[in-house]
């Protein structure tokens, strides 16, 4: 809700107040604003707070509860009920929470709030995983026809109940049922909140219900919409959904290759975590990938050692035993069944004890029978040994040749792998000279734009200011998820460059114009980029090249690609290149040795030609500079 919608609020409740002093708390003057706080405003706040956010739902809960507060009479408005009860459900106070619904009152006994005061009543009576009995179900029922009978805007909600009733009663299909009408119904369906929560929603149903085609069917339907809405993390999570659905058809290899891709996502966001290590390696088990699954596993021990130390999981442990006991490796399952003996608690204790003795058992009992094994091939090789000597030179001189051959093949695999780990070493070495190099651009960005801030607190435009500071926030939230990456899409860039601009433009306005032109056959999304490659340049024109000039300046950014290379130029017509201002300069060569480390890092380390120059259009009797920037062409 924005600040005028909460105005609009405030303006309610001061009429209120208004008519009771001047008239007398009458029932009709209560019941005509109660209707008219209906009609304008709260209803409609209520519907909104299924598209919030958990940290944005207790932020408008506080604020509306406080408002509603301030008024002598607030006890008559149901609405100050409402937010009072959703406070004190989030402090989980429910037998309070339920004593503020009950004294909400309506006009009807099916007007709307009576209808949310009925919903708010039987969400709180169904509870969570209780099996719903009939006289509940009967209220819940009762309540829902109402709502379709007199048309009400919260019919959505009863839907929902009863898709909650049905799933707690174990009846999938009718809940499934309800949950595809509470979408259908609800105000804000085409909002991603609501949408991606109802294809959550369904996919857990059709799982519950082992209905293959319905999980497939929800799950190409969140891949569609994750895909239009552009949510990355959604489209990632629908493989891992596709995984659970070729699982459970027994299509292992399916099921790997679908929690591949999930897994690998996660990877290139930095947001991997333990239970993505195990789910991979519960795949890998599933598909008799057995070496990979004890790969995997390990890897999941590790980083939960390092991430969350003091807390290790035994499930990881369980897993790595079984994987272990699958191909008869009964002596590492047996070293890390006693790993994970230390960190089972109380009551997993006794059980992980059994597991123990039952792997050290069938570890003793393939011992023993390894032995009586190799007696019994020792007795029957000297009996042929008796039988063909002649032959035993010949098998001594195959065997002894075989021999070096595997040595030789070992040695060789032993130089390869050592070859290819000096390798791996050498790119990381060069990727995290990229970070470092880039974390030095992001600092230098951050604190000339809060100076920028502080001219504006300084000016005294305190309204400009709160203005700046909310644009500078959204753009700093960009530039540092930017800065993870080594490149970005162009159009990304272009924006991030739109938006700086716009900001200094709030700061120096009527100082300058400017204009990005990308070649028409260019497509933005299509093409890479390192980010804030272009930024220093555009700084140094706005904050050296336009300062203290008679006249508008124009800043002017091409994008145009070539012969497999792209070519950037940052154009102005400023005061140019010059020697009073020895800070400045410092700062303006700062921003050039830190692209020009970027471009060795990034591009002429892998062989590949960039470079930049600046040109000082002084010397052409113009004005202003000229950058020119050649990097090499990068397709998505």
């Amino acid at each position: 809700m924005n600040a005028r919608t909460a105005l609009a609020g405030l303006g309610i409740i001061l009429l209120f107040f208004t008519a009771c002093k001047e008239n007398g708390p009458s029932q009709k003057k209560q019941q005509k604003i109660i209707d008219t706080a209906q009609k304008k405003d709260y209803l409609s706040l209520i519907i909104s707070l299924d598209t919030l956010s958990l940290s944005e739902y207790r932020k408008v809960i506080d604020r509306e509860n406080n408002v509603l507060s301030s008024s002598a009479d607030s006890s008559v408005m149901p609405f100050y009920h409402f937010f009072r009860a959703k406070n004190y459900l989030r402090d989980k106070h429910r037998d309070s929470a339920m004593t503020e619904f009950q004294k909400m009152k309506g006009g009807r006994v099916d007007d709307e709030i009576e209808l949310l005061k009925s919903y708010s009543i039987l969400d709180l009576d169904i509870g969570n995983g209780v099996m719903v009995e009939g006289e509940l179900m009967n209220r819940i029922l009762s309540a829902m026809k109402t709502a379709e009978r007199v048309h009400s805007k919260f019919t959505y909600r009863f839907y929902d109940l009863m898709a909650k009733a049905y799933y707690q009663n174990d009846n999938e299909n009718e809940s499934l049922d309800y949950a595809e009408r509470y979408y259908k119904h609800h105000p804000y369906k085409w909002h991603p909140v609501i949408t991606q929560r109802h294809y959550d929603i369904s996919f857990l149903l059709a799982s519950r219900m082992n209905d293959f085609d319905k999980m497939m069917l929800y799950n190409v339907q969140a891949r569609k919409f994750a895909e239009h809405i552009g949510d990355s993390l959604a489209i990632a999570r629908t493989y891992d959904n596709e995984a659970q659905i070729f699982s459970r058809r027994g299509e292992n290899d399916k099921a790997v290759a679908s929690s591949r891709i999930y897994f690998n996502y996660l990877v290139r966001t930095n947001n991997l975590n333990d239970i993505a290590f195990n789910n991979l390696a519960t795949s890998f088990v599933r598909n008799h990938q057995l070496d990979s699954a004890i790969h995997y596993y390990r890897e999941a021990i590790a980083f939960g050692q390092k991430n969350a130390p003091g807390k290790p999981s035994p499930v990881y442990y369980k897993g790595l035993i079984e994987a272990y006991k699958k191909k008869g490796d009964y002596a590492n399952a047996l070293h890390v069944a006693d790993s994970a003996f230390g960190i089972e608690v109380s009551n997993l204790k006794k059980i992980e004890a059994v597991k123990f003795a039952e792997i050290h058992a069938k570890y003793e009992t393939e011992k023993k029978d390894r032995n009586i094994a190799e007696l019994s091939s020792r007795n029957l090789l000297n009996e042929k040994v008796i039988r063909q000597q002649r032959w035993t030179l010949i098998l001594g001189s195959l065997v002894f040749l075989g021999v070096l051959s595997v040595f030789y093949f070992i040695h060789r695999q032993y130089r390869l792998k050592e070859r290819n780990r000096l390798l791996q070493s050498e790119n990381r070495r060069l990727n995290m000279e990229q970070k470092l190099l880039q974390a030095q651009l992001n600092p230098h960005f951050i604190f000339n734009s809060i100076a920028n801030l502080q001219g504006l607190v300084a000016s005294g435009d305190t309204k400009e200011s709160v203005r700046y500071l909310s644009a500078f926030s959204g753009l700093l939230r960009n530039v540092l998820e930017q800065s993870r990456k080594d490149f970005i899409g162009l159009d990304e860039e272009i924006v991030s460059l739109e938006n700086y601009l716009q900001l200094h433009q709030m700061r120096f306005a009527g100082l300058f114009d400017y204009r990005i032109d990308v070649d028409k056959h260019l497509y933005p999304e299509n093409m890479l980029i390192p980010p804030m490659l272009v930024q220093p340049f555009v700084e140094n024109a706005i904050e050296h090249g336009f300062r203290n000039i008679d006249y508008k300046g124009n800043l002017t950014i091409s994008f145009r690609a070539e012969h497999e290379q792209m070519f950037i130029t940052v154009e102005d017509n400023g005061r140019g290149m010059t020697t009073k201002e020895p800070n400045d300069q410092k700062k303006q060569s700062l921003a050039g040795t830190i692209l020009k480390e970027r471009l060795e890092v990034l591009f002429k380390s892998q062989g590949q030609e960039a470079n930049f120059d600046v040109e000082d259009k002084k010397n052409g009797g113009g004005k202003g500079v000229v950058v020119h920037i050649v990097i090499p062409e990068i397709k998505d």
